[in-house]
């Protein structure tokens, strides 16, 4: 019986000491090996963090139409806008039919029906659109890209309209079948009703009837080095070679992908020529593998959201935009900042640009500053296009432009105007 004892104490020992070994080799918990390949790619925790696609599609704005030529603006982090926007996605729409925008008094409906609009900028392909919302299957629109939804109700019909925009410009689907009533899209209509009042121009932008507060915002800055891009971009960092240039930027390759270094701009651009499988391009699948190779390749320092996937023979170009407290982060040419551009075929990303700054958590200093509203903005949008082209205003929303700082970067408040061609221009707060 005592050596049977002994037997099992001298086995668990053994077993204890193994178990202790293989936790003192590979430093569990955790996961990571005491010894690490010097070719391993930097792994995206320490840089940025991996993003689910989910969190990166939603819209940049939402239009509430209140009936009477009554209208506001909600944008993301609104506590109206995520209210919202977290009970539409939890709505099913189904059984769609094709009608011609040309069918439709656009106008009128906007300002005597109630209404909740939401803006998906330049597009989002509905395949991608139905990860966040209950979108049935349906091959009438599927492989579309939709700019904008519109639930709305008429007086006196028992059920509501819900329509899904066409980035194409020429055609607009209707959900024949959803389980959202007009009591239920009152509701949401109501969220707006105390809030900032804007009116429909005839140019058909909104223009905002008072002042808007924002905060100007000092923010340190963190910087990716040169050699934590290399390792996360290149197979092997080792065989790399360097080549300056004369503008100052240096590329490094590996005799196949080249990553080219401004530093004065603090930018990079990052390519990969090699030749994609064959096939047909899908913006859907296309803008999953950008996330994935961001994911994998540096990752997200920030808040994010799809901004386009444009699709143009056989490429999808794919942009995410950066938000800062709810209101995106111009990209402007004295201060590269803000967004992620990446250009793929058939799911190969073959380029990647992105800045090498990031906003570290902590705010340096803040201050309330107020973006003009009513006569004052038309004024200044007056002086901006000229009254000739006030027409050419497409959208008036609040945004940040930074500003380098000795010690970090000044988000300052603005309206960004941006024109029918796709320029932005802007107005700046009053402080």
């Amino acid at each position: 019986m005592k050596e049977r004892l002994k037997t099992i104490v001298l086995t668990v020992l053994v077993v204890s000491s193994l178990v202790q070994s293989f936790f003192l080799i590979y430093r569990l918990p955790g996961n990571d090996s005491a010894v690490q390949s010097p070719n391993a790619y930097i792994r995206t925790e320490e840089m940025g963090t991996e993003e689910k696609a989910e969190n990166l599609l939603y819209p940049d704005k939402m239009i509430v139409h209140m009936g009477e030529s009554k209208h506001t603006i909600f944008y993301p982090n609104d506590t109206f806008y995520n209210l919202i926007y977290t009970r539409l996605k939890g709505r099913t729409f189904d059984s769609f039919q094709r009608r011609m925008v040309t069918n439709m008094d656009w106008e009128k409906l906007r300002s005597e029906s109630q209404g909740i609009e939401l803006s998906f900028d330049s597009g989002v392909p509905v395949r991608l659109l139905q990860r966040v919302m209950q979108i049935r299957p349906d091959s009438t629109f599927e492989g579309e890209s939709i700019n904008r939804m519109w639930l709305y109700s008429v007086e006196g019909e028992p059920k509501i309209h819900v329509l899904f925009f066409s980035t194409k410009g020429d055609a607009v689907y209707e959900a024949g079948q959803a389980d959202l009533t007009p009591q239920d899209v009152q509701q949401l209509v109501d969220f707006g009703q105390n809030w900032m009042s804007y009116t429909l121009t005839d140019g058909g932008y909104y223009l905002p009837g008072t002042d808007m507060d924002m905060i100007r915002v000092d923010m340190p800055l963190g910087m990716y080095t040169i050699e934590q891009m290399q390792r996360s971009l290149f197979f092997d960092p080792s065989i790399t070679r360097n080549i300056r240039e004369r503008d100052g930027s240096q590329i490094y390759t590996d005799s196949k992908r080249s990553l080219q270094v401004d530093h004065a701009q603090s930018w990079i651009s990052y390519t990969d020529p090699a030749a994609p499988p064959s096939g047909e391009s899908n913006p859907g699948k296309d803008v999953l593998s950008a996330i994935d190779f961001v994911n994998q390749h540096g990752g997200w320092n920030g808040i994010f959201r799809l901004s386009r996937a444009d699709e143009s023979e056989d490429r999808t170009q794919v942009g995410f935009q950066q938000y800062y407290g709810g209101y995106p982060i111009l990209n402007t040419r004295a201060f590269p900042f803000g967004v992620m551009e990446l250009d793929l075929q058939q799911g190969t990303v073959t380029s990647y640009e992105r800045s090498l700054l990031y906003l570290q958590d902590e705010p340096l200093a803040k201050q309330v500053v107020k973006l003009p509203g009513g006569e004052k903005l038309a004024a200044s949008l007056e002086e901006l296009v000229g009254e000739a082209s006030m027409a050419s205003i497409a959208s008036i929303d609040p945004a940040y432009v930074p500003e380098s700082l000795d010690d970090g970067v000044r988000l300052k408040p603005v309206w960004a105007v941006r024109l029918e061609n796709g320029s932005i221009r802007t107005v700046a707060a009053v402080e």
